[in-house]
């Protein structure tokens, strides 16, 4: 990639890492930096814009801390893939329609599904009692056939029909629209950080270092019962989550 078109005025107040930033950013924005391509060195950085190491290093930190860059020990510093803008805190919407929407592929892969007594801090969740009858199922979502997110699911007993559908094909919340009982209208999320399990890590393929979003849902039906309690764990390094706001 060559940037020998590009400097930076060292004669405006804007801090020449920004400059340096920025001029990184804007390749990568306009695709002629691509998932997957080294950026210069450095040293390279320093000889083109006539620059300090300091500042190189203060713009590429950056933009690893963002997500715009990766880093290689050995090898060097490539741009990332783009990481998944996660809007569901907005809208009523499953997974295969949103990764669609995001022009994704996505893809579903039924790790586990079996009925379990209910645990009381899912039955707390689903507003049940402790030992009634729950479907438990574990999903691995992918998308472009990368692994985002692993999701925990408990639904009610009156959606035991769910374990004769294809979870596979189609949405858990279209095969739920069956029934109004089980029909999911409202969901109510919660968003935190933590630290990935050694199952996360096997399972998603993360590497060393990030973090989980964890993800906890109910689901509700018109009536405003409970019908869904899941957990999902979403790779740090692979999603950002979108809330808007308007007054």
């Amino acid at each position: 990639m060559n940037f020998s078109n590009q400097i930076i005025d060292k004669s405006t107040p804007i801090p020449m890492y920004f400059q340096l930033k920025q001029i990184i950013l804007d390749r990568i924005t306009a695709g002629e930096l691509k998932p997957g391509d080294m950026i210069p060195t450095e040293l390279e950085f320093i000889e083109l814009f006539d620059v300090s190491r300091t500042t190189v290093r203060q713009a590429i930190i950056e933009l690893v801390k963002e997500g715009y860059l990766y880093r290689t020990k050995g090898k060097g510093t490539f741009v990332a893939k783009p990481k998944i803008k996660q809007d569901f805190m907005q809208k009523l919407e499953g997974f295969a329609a949103q990764m669609r929407r995001l022009n994704l592929t996505p893809r579903t892969e039924v790790l586990s599904m079996e009925v379990i007594p209910a645990p009381e801090w899912v039955a707390i969740g689903l507003n049940i009692y402790e030992g009634d009858q729950v479907i438990k199922m574990t999903r691995l979502r992918y998308a472009d056939e990368e692994p985002v997110v692993i999701v925990d699911t408990y639904l009610t007993e009156n959606c035991k029909f769910i374990t004769e559908s294809d979870l596979e094909k189609f949405s858990l919340y279209s095969l739920l629209s069956r029934t109004p009982e089980t029909r999911v209208v409202m969901v109510e999320r919660q968003v935190e950080a933590v630290l990935p399990t050694e199952e996360d890590i096997k399972i998603l393929r993360m590497p060393a270092g990030e973090a989980i979003q964890l993800v906890t849902t109910t689901g509700y039906n018109e009536e405003g019962t409970p019908v869904e309690y899941s957990i999902s764990h979403y790779r740090g390094d692979k999603n950002q989550f979108i809330v808007k706001l308007r007054v």
